[in-house]
């Protein structure tokens, strides 16, 4: 993305995680120029290499072995392989602790101290070390030593419960949301707190153990939904595509298909009513503020949507985006990737591979969609596609102060 220097290029990583909300973080970190050094197992690595399809292509075109779901979450990265159940290998693992600043994990609640691999073992190593458990439910309570899905937090959380339409229309009950919301965000709020625990070694010269659960970050993404239950003991139900404070701000028929209004003030419904042909509906004292258009919402949304039938999508968004009204198309992936915004800032970054990578897999290049923090003095940096499996294990252990006979008899042994 740019020559400029990047703002973590002094910061050195060690990824102990896999799936996806540690290893989310850690290419958070990455993208801002940390050398992050992933761990995988040996002949199988990052359980997310196999979750397909879809697969990657080689240079045919045909489906390869790997799967497209690694790439997403882990450019940026060197990846090696250790056995950590060696004993071998648990000390290669110390080693790299010695020389790193942050490390990242997600094993179950104690599942690392059985190999002198937990924050006490290592914070004795390297007091400077900023260790960040990543676990479904934290590092206490009733439920810690269970392990943490996703799936299953959206539905503990009472995500699911707001997501989907009401039961009593069709397609009712609650949703998922179409991403791993909660691994995503907890990966987000990790590399928030790692550059918190950074700031905070830089006064004190001391590391941190960091506790990230994905319940809490479940309930926290709750937002204005939590805000509203605790404030006023109602729990919110279903609804669909539609806000629970603000009306019109859904999902309405056109006459070729679909647009979302996001109507958030009273200005611009009254605009939007002018140029729908109807400006009593602003006037109507039913409907001219807000409070009262969510009160009779029921009796409103059907007669804009009886409008919104009358032209096209594309119509109805050149009419009103020249009227500061909110609204846009519902877009696929395919017809969101090919969107002139998209494009004009730079949204999707393809990587070629390393000779080494492309022999192991096949793969000679790698897309994936640039990150969205744009610091104008330090921005993001594009060093390294997403690599092979152990693709740079003799690499970091010369750095280490191996030579090619000592890893030779780790390959052999199994450790790596």
């Amino acid at each position: 993305m740019s020559n400029k220097p990047a703002a973590l290029s002094h910061i050195k990583v060690l990824d102990l995680s896999r799936v996806l909300a540690g290893p989310w973080c850690t290419q958070i970190l990455a993208d801002l120029g940390a050398d992050v050094i992933k761990v995988e197992r040996p002949g199988a690595g990052d359980d997310t290499r196999h979750w397909g399809p879809p697969f990657l292509r080689d240079a045919q075109g045909q489906d390869t072995p790997h799967a497209a779901y690694y790439t997403c979450t882990n450019r940026n990265k060197r990846s090696i392989t250790v056995d950590i159940a060696h004993p071998e290998g648990q000390a290669l693992i110390r080693q790299l602790a010695a020389q790193s600043d942050v490390l990242v994990e997600n094993f179950k609640v104690g599942g690392l101290k059985q190999y002198g691999l937990d924050y006490a073992s290592l914070q004795a190593v390297n007091p400077r070390l900023i260790y960040c458990s990543v676990t479904g439910f934290g590092q206490d309570g009733p439920y810690a030593a269970r392990a943490g899905y996703d799936l299953m937090i959206q539905a503990m959380s009472g995500m699911m419960s707001i997501t989907g339409r009401p039961d009593d229309e069709p397609g009712g009950g609650p949703l998922r949301v179409g991403v791993a919301l909660t691994d995503l965000f907890t990966g987000v709020y990790a590399a928030t707190a790692i550059l918190a625990a950074l700031e905070v070694r830089h006064r004190t010269g001391s590391g941190q153990h960091i506790d990230m659960a994905l319940l809490d970050v479940g309930m926290a993404i709750l937002a204005n939904q939590a805000g509203g239950y605790l404030n006023t003991g109602r729990v919110p139900q279903r609804q669909g595509n539609s806000h629970p404070s603000l009306v019109p701000y859904q999902d309405f028929p056109t006459k070729d298909g679909a647009m979302l209004l996001a109507i958030g003030n009273d200005g611009q419904f009254a605009r939007f009513c002018a140029v729908a042909g109807c400006p009593e509906l602003a006037q109507d004292a039913r409907y001219a503020t807000n409070p009262q258009r969510v009160q009779h919402r029921d009796e409103l949304v059907p007669r804009l949507q009886q409008i919104t039938r009358t032209r096209t999508t594309a119509e109805w968004i050149a009419a009103l985006e020249h009227q500061a009204v909110p609204c846009g198309p519902i877009n696929d992936l395919a017809q969101a990737f090919a969107d002139a915004q998209v494009r004009a800032r730079g949204l999707v970054v393809e990587q070629a591979r390393s000779p080494q990578a492309v022999a192991a897999e096949g793969v000679p290049a790698i897309c994936s969609v640039a990150s969205p923090l744009r610091l104008q003095a330090t921005p993001p940096v594009l060093r390294r596609a997403p690599p092979a499996l152990g693709e740079h294990t003799e690499e970091v252990l010369a750095e280490l102060g191996l030579d090619a006979a000592q890893v030779a008899a780790l390959r052999a042994a199994g450790v790596v």
